[in-house]
Formats: structure tokens, sequence, C-alpha cells
């Protein structure tokens, strides 16, 4: 158990960005320094470990280690919320899926394929399924919807998993979805994902900047408030393995924090942060 704070050297977290760079793309840069400090300093707390240096000389010598992945878990920021940044899933309900059900049924086509990257603790998942879900039931009969959502944390795809979380939590979600969210029977006090929106989706761990094991076309991509980790040559990288993997008509959604200015990339603007594949 660490007993004084270590200072984070400059070469120490040299080292630490180096690392986390190479494994998943994540630039920790100099302004990163207190965090890292921070982040460094809870772990240390709870670990057999004296020092920092003697932290580090570990994790970084078993970067296959789970205390490796304990570290990528920590710098990772997990916030998140059900329906986070609301106007995406209205262009989801009221443009986007009424136009490709007029794609779909005319070509035979009877399956929405989905996929959210970076899903966290599963809740922006799970408002797709909603979506997808009150879509299914009323306009898109006969169709089904399939998503698959990804995230680097092995512990947050466990919360994702068990689609159990704080009645409180649940109160972005609009009134005419909240039928999707059943008392939990595990735990007082919280609400849990109802089955059939369970079933549209399927949570796996998934290093955005590893080869991804599936194949599109996609119809859409959730990828919000993950790019502003990475440096331009990744997002440029990752932009253009989106615009590959999705269908025409396809749409890539980012975060409010994020832009596609000074990335050159295929895609034509919808609205801030929607993009379409032509």
């Amino acid at each position: 158990m660490l007993l004084t704070p270590d200072l984070l050297s400059p070469r120490d977290l040299r080292r630490i960005s180096d690392a986390v760079y190479q494994h998943c793309g994540i630039n920790l840069h100099e302004g990163k320094q207190e965090l890292v400090q921070a982040r460094l300093t809870k772990i240390l707390r709870h670990s057999e470990f004296q020092s920092l240096p003697e932290y580090l000389d570990h994790v970084l010598a078993h970067l296959d280690g789970p205390d490796f992945s304990d570290l990528i878990d920590s710098l990772s920021t997990n916030l998140t919320s059900f329906f986070r940044e609301a106007e995406h899933f209205t262009y989801l309900a009221k443009g986007f899926l009424p136009a490709l059900l007029n794609r779909k049924r005319p070509s035979g086509q009877s399956t929405i394929r989905g996929w959210s990257a970076a899903c966290s603790t599963g809740e922006e998942a799970y408002s797709i399924a909603m979506i997808l879900g009150d879509f299914l039931s009323d306009l898109g009969k006969g169709l089904t919807a399939r998503i698959l959502a990804t995230d680097i944390s092995h512990r947050v795809l466990s919360v994702a998993r068990e689609a159990l979380y704080d009645r409180h939590r649940a109160s972005p979600v609009p009134p005419p979805l909240r039928r999707f969210l059943i008392p939990g029977s595990q735990r007082p006090h919280t609400l849990e994902v109802a089955p059939e929106i369970r079933q549209l989706v399927r949570f796996a761990h998934l290093n955005l900047i590893d080869s991804w094991p599936f194949t599109g076309p996609l119809d859409f991509i959730f990828c919000r408030n993950v790019m502003i980790y990475f440096d331009k040559p990744t997002q440029q990288r990752l932009i253009a393995r989106f615009y590959d993997i999705l269908g025409p008509g396809g749409v890539l959604f980012t975060g409010h924090s994020e832009s596609l200015t000074g990335i050159t990339h295929r895609f034509h603007y919808v609205q801030p942060t929607i993009y379409a594949k032509s």
C-alpha cells in the first residue's frame, strides 16, 4: 500500500503515454499529467506497491496482464447516461429510421444493424435499442434489429451486461419508452432493461484501433466523445474505417465535443455531429 503519493515525473508520464498510445490510441499529452497523477494515486491506494516507480515497472512489463487493463480502465473516462445528446436519438427515430425503412423494404432487406462504439456502461446502447424496439413495434413490423456494443473496458462491459441501473439514472428516458424499464429484481431502487430490449444488444470487448472481428455493411454507428482522446492521425484512420464499414446511406454520430474539421473524409454533413455516407 502506498504511504506517500509520489509525483509523476516527466519520464514516467512519457513511459505511460507511449504504452497507452501504442495499446489503444489514447493521447496522454502533457496537459493530462494531473489527471494521470490522480488516477494512479487512486490505484496505488488499493494496491500492494510501495511506490509509483515500483508500480509502473510492474505494469509496463506486463502489457497483456490485468494490472495494465485496470490502468487503461482508470485512464478512460466512462461518463455516460441514457439519451445523452438527445437530438441524436430524435434524428434516429424521426429522420433516419423511416428513411432506412423505405430503402430496405423494396430491396427485401429485413435487418437493421447498428454499432455503439465505446459503449461504456451500456446506457447508450440501450437507448438506441429502445428507439429501435419502439420503431419495430410500430412502423417497422417485419424487420429485426441487431446492435453491437463494444468497449475497451471489461469492467464497464460487465455493468452493461447486467442492465441494472439506479432509478435516478433513468430520468432522461422519454416517458413513452419507460415501458422498456422494469423494477430491478436483484436490488431495490433499481430499474432493469426489459428482456425484449436486452436481446437486441450484444456486448463485446474491442480496442478500436485493433482489427474489427466483424464486417459490414452497418446502417449506423454511434462513436461519441471518444475521438477527443485520439490524435489527428488516429482520428483520420478511424473515420476512414467507419466510412468503409457503413452501407450506402449509413450514418455516423459523433459527440458534440468532437468535429471532423481538419480531417479528410468522405462523409457528407447532415447536421452538427451527424454525418452520412453517400
